[in-house]
């Protein structure tokens, strides 16, 4: 479904720990500059005059009066009922059980639809982005296979996760799906997975590898420089910061995969390094498991890094054959490989979480009405 064409305006919002943005979206685009005020995160009854006085900023340089308000906000949440529990990045929700949905529904008469990030860039690459990116490569190619689920990934700060089939966001009976980031961690068991992808892991590695406190190592953006050579600095452990990353998001995306059967597309801040980390990742999704001393496949489908042009292309081949109906002489297209593929953000993160945030909105206000 597209909503590039509907001329409802919905008021948006991405609320981080420092900074809340706050924006309005119409056929599936930006209508106004999107406005930047402190989150006051330490103090409730500031950050939630913050909140509202970001949304009625934005209302009124909207080109018409908003159909709904949507927006990322980091749980634990109750997403449908809008009522947020204790945040480890916004303290001043540290009490729990706040209605927020609800204030913002009485304070401007509109429905409110919240979800957290993760969520929304993975709806918003599968309505407007990766998802058909790669149908449309399928169907240039004239190869019959198409895909309809997506399991989208955010590198940071943290790791996220949302999950989205069939066009429809999965959010789970406790506002939960795709909540990769609690998975086990494979190069530390004892660990979440968080704890090897993110920007501290990224950090954490470089500092042990050199031997500096934690406090000392460079910034993603710096490692990366070094890793590709174009800044002074330990190439190897630069390097390896990135590989070790990859390995682990692999292993746990392939975990996700084996549950979602969809293509994977990834987002973020980390994003920018992906030469450094994409192929060990996509490489982890497909190393066997040793069963009795025998190699197992860790997935039923062949993971393909669709960043890379060669295996693109293979993913966008295929095996395609005809095969002829048994009785009849009439024959049937189809592509018997089974694959996932792998690659990076077609909308840029930002972009997606509003576009998510905005066909949220409308498919909810369609389905009520």
């Amino acid at each position: 479904m597209s909503y590039a064409r509907d001329p409802r305006v919905v008021l948006t919002l991405d609320a981080g720990g420092t900074n809340f943005v706050f924006s309005a979206v119409q056929s599936d685009r930006e209508v106004v500059e999107p406005l930047t005020l402190p989150s006051n995160a330490h103090e409730l009854q500031a950050c939630l005059d913050t909140i509202v006085e970001g949304f009625s900023k934005v209302k009124e340089k909207a080109p018409a009066a908003p159909a709904a308000i949507s927006f990322a906000f980091p749980g634990p949440v109750d997403y449908p009922l809008g009522i947020v529990g204790g945040q480890n990045n916004l303290p001043a929700f540290a009490s729990g059980s706040v209605a927020l949905g609800p204030m913002l529904e009485d304070e401007f008469g509109i429905p409110v639809f919240m979800n957290n990030d993760g969520d929304l860039f993975t709806l918003g690459e599968a309505m407007a982005g990766f998802l058909p990116w790669v149908n449309g490569l399928l169907e240039a190619a004239g190869n019959p296979k198409r895909f309809r689920n997506l399991f989208g990934a955010t590198l940071g700060t943290g790791f996220g996760g949302g999950i989205v089939g069939n066009g429809q966001l999965w959010i789970g009976d406790n506002s939960a799906g795709g909540e990769i980031w609690l998975t086990r961690n494979k190069l530390d068991p004892g660990t979440n997975i968080e704890e090897a992808v993110s920007i501290r892991a990224v950090r954490g590695v470089y500092a042990e590898k050199v031997g500096l406190a934690f406090g000392e190592a460079p910034e993603p953006k710096d490692i990366f420089a070094i890793g590709r050579g174009d800044r002074p600095g330990n190439r190897e452990a630069a390097v390896e910061a990135f590989r070790s990353m990859g390995e682990a998001a692999g292993d746990a995306l392939a975990n996700a995969i084996t549950l979602v059967d969809g293509l994977v597309v990834i987002g973020g801040g980390l994003t920018g390094a992906a030469e450094l980390f994409l192929p060990a990742l996509v490489a982890e999704m497909n190393a066997p498991f040793q069963v009795a001393g025998e190699p197992l496949m860790r997935l039923e489908m062949t993971a393909f890094n669709l960043e890379d042009p060669e295996e693109r292309a293979r993913f966008v081949k295929g095996e395609v054959k005809e095969v002829v109906v048994p009785g009849s002489t009439r024959t049937v297209t189809y592509d018997p490989l089974e694959r996932v593929g792998v690659g990076l953000s077609r909308l840029g993160t930002s972009r997606a979480v509003a576009l998510g945030a905005y066909a949220y909105a409308l498919t909810a206000l369609d389905t009520k009405s």
